[in-house]
């Protein structure tokens, strides 16, 4: 697959959280510094990345940023760029804002630093970039039934109905679709956001309300890594598969 057949070339890759869920990984580096079979979480991502053809990745930092931007500098594709967020921690939503004017593409890829995924038979980009209606979407996520998820021990994210628009979870429920932390978002899907930290979450509602926010299914395999006691199972599975 090349660039061209993309709907962008470029991806916003989350990777400053505090990690908390990882420690005592966490307590001496990044999250997206942990390794799974024998390679960083972000590495995961970022070859991801350029095994799709995206050019471009803008990566946030903000906990231990040092060694994080140090290892992304020994990369030679995808480009990486720093949005640095050493003096305040955004959160999702607020990391996007941040990172906007480096972003600089309409739409735009954007994931979690700690994916772990396999493709099925599509590559997850061109699945979404195939999907996307400019016309008709604010941001498209990718979405995980359960039956997909590996170490998730939630009860779900979203509904999705026939036409691919999405609803959360309503409490107490159990909803069929996880987020995967890969979605393609709009320029749009950001306007007259608010200032400071705030999570992406603001942000998918008011898509929700306006009737914006869509979703696919993943096709392949996903794999929840967000604590110590997932890696094992996680690269058993990767060995395996």
């Amino acid at each position: 697959m090349t660039a061209a057949a993309l709907a962008s070339d470029v991806a916003m890759v989350l990777a400053a959280g505090l990690g908390k869920r990882m420690r005592p990984l966490t307590a001496s580096r990044p999250k997206p510094l942990v390794k799974v079979a024998g390679r960083a979480l972000i590495d995961h991502c970022l070859d991801k990345l350029d095994d799709a053809g995206i050019a471009r990745a803008v990566v946030n930092v903000h906990y231990l940023p040092d060694p994080l931007v140090a290892h992304l500098a020994a990369r030679t594709s995808p480009t990486v760029i720093i949005s640095d967020e050493r003096d305040e921690l955004l959160e999702t939503g607020g990391g996007l804002v941040h990172a906007q004017p480096l972003i600089a593409a309409d739409p735009f890829f954007c994931l979690n630093s700690d994916n772990i995924w396999l493709d099925g038979p599509n590559n997850v980009f061109h699945q979404l970039s195939v999907a996307w209606d400019p016309d008709a979407m604010d941001a498209l996520l990718l979405l995980v039934p359960h039956a997909r998820a590996f170490n998730y021990r939630g009860k779900g994210d979203f509904h999705m109905d026939g036409l691919g628009r999405i609803s959360r979870r309503r409490t107490g429920r159990v909803a069929p679709f996880i987020f995967s932390g890969i979605q393609l978002v709009s320029q749009r899907f950001m306007r007259d956001a608010p200032e400071g930290p705030f999570s992406t979450g603001v942000l998918w509602s008011r898509a929700i309300d306006a009737g914006r926010l869509y979703g696919i299914a993943h096709s392949g395999l996903w794999y929840e890594v967000g604590a110590p006691e997932m890696i094992a199972p996680t690269e058993a599975a990767l060995t395996r598969d």
